[in-house]
């Protein structure tokens, strides 16, 4: 099978040979992914002398796989404190236009609450996986209606398999990673294949949709645990949420608050995953690159200081959170200049970029493979060892 190396954004140091595999852009058909897939660990096994092992020792003996409480006890609290005050403004408002106003801001306290679901899927929080998975319950299922058991199955399957072509499950949705499966689009899936550079962001407003059916349907469908109880949390969750609304506007003006919070908490999600893999490599089914590589070479950082750090909830530290997937959201700043070290040790690019720049690589990918073009570009890639040119600030 043919396979296209691709490499985006900046990079650090050169890939080593065993690393070649990683670079690798094939096309198979779509899985069915309608069931979960077996939990992965929270921080993979290595083997006893590989380089990822090396590089774990060094993450330990740093410290930065320790529990941090205090910092969860206050983002809860902070998080926590919005998510009531917007819900108290919504009320004390009542009848008025500048309820869309709130729904704005409740879009992007919806979107903290799910970064936190998200550590708790990841055990990042507590030690047990059962106070994990009652946070998750809480923040994610109760709090903004997405399912914890559903968004952990399909989250461990891409962490296990990121930017792989028929495994993982982030790639195999409505867009076209490779320039190879956008040829087989037809009708519809053909023409969002083609112009999916200019409708990215525009379908980003129905992100929040699609999240709520997926939650929906695995509950109904998938044999997730507890499906009982995520159903009921659901339940509970849309019951309060419209009964809230609709009490208090008119149908109108509920309805555009309906719309006006969960596509701007869609779109909000969408942009903080948007430039995370989109434009890195892309590898085939049965490629056997390692773990660090297949973590690194497909993951791309970015940088900004503690704002970013606090908007996109500390997934702009994507290659670190890739290699450690347990490790506490605030040491994943700390551990950034110790893996970015050791891959120029090791010979393996580090990409890393700022948030413009990330978005304008993941926006010109998505129209270079939507126009099948991409082959030209690819083979330019390596020699050039960037697909979307060079970091700019």
């Amino acid at each position: 099978m043919r396979r296209r190396p691709v490499v985006t954004g900046r990079s650090t140091g050169s890939a080593a040979p065993s690393s070649a595999s990683a670079l690798g852009a094939v096309v198979l058909d779509r899985k069915d992914f309608g069931g979960p897939a077996a939990a992965q660990p929270a921080t993979p096994v290595p083997a006893r002398g590989s380089e990822y092992a090396v590089l774990l020792r060094r993450v330990r003996h740093a410290g930065l796989l320790d529990r941090r409480p205090r910092y969860y006890l206050a983002k809860t609290a902070a998080v926590a404190g919005a998510f009531a005050a917007g819900w108290a403004a919504f009320v004390a408002l009542g009848e008025s236009w500048w309820q869309l106003a709130v729904a704005a801001f409740l879009a992007a306290v919806f979107a903290q609450l799910a970064f936190l679901g998200h550590d708790a899927g990841h055990r990042q929080i507590f030690r047990t996986r059962r106070a994990n998975y009652l946070y998750g319950l809480i923040a994610g299922n109760l709090a903004i209606g997405l399912s914890i058991g559903w968004w952990t199955s399909n989250h461990n399957r891409h962490h296990a398999h990121p930017n792989t072509e028929g495994a993982d499950p982030d790639i195999m949705g409505i867009l076209a990673h490779s320039d190879e499966r956008a040829r087989t689009g037809k009708g519809v899936r053909g023409f969002i294949f083609r112009h999916q550079g200019w409708l990215f962001f525009p379908m980003l407003l129905l992100e929040a949709g699609s999240l709520h059916y997926a939650s929906v349907r695995a509950v109904l469908r998938w044999a997730i645990p507890n499906r009982f109880w995520e159903g009921v949390l659901l339940a509970a969750h849309a019951a309060g949420y419209l009964a809230a609304v609709f009490l208090v506007l008119s149908p109108a003006k509920a309805v555009a608050f309906v719309l006006v919070q969960q596509g701007l908490f869609g779109f909000y999600m969408g942009c903080t995953f948007a430039p995370n893999h989109k434009g890195m490599a892309v590898l085939a089914e049965d490629d056997a690159t390692d773990f660090l590589r297949r973590q690194v070479l497909t993951s791309r950082n970015v940088r900004g200081g503690r704002v970013v750090d606090l908007a996109l909830g500390g997934l702009n530290y994507q290659i670190e959170h890739h290699l450690f997937p347990s490790m506490p959201r605030p040491n994943l700043r700390k551990a950034q200049p110790l893996v970015a070290r050791f891959c120029g040790e090791i010979g393996v690019p580090y990409c890393e970029t700022n948030l413009l720049d990330s978005y304008a690589q993941a926006l010109r990918h998505l129209h270079t493979v939507g126009r099948g073009v991409g082959g030209g570009l690819a083979r330019e890639a390596v020699a050039t060892g960037s697909l979307a040119g060079r970091e700019s600030d």
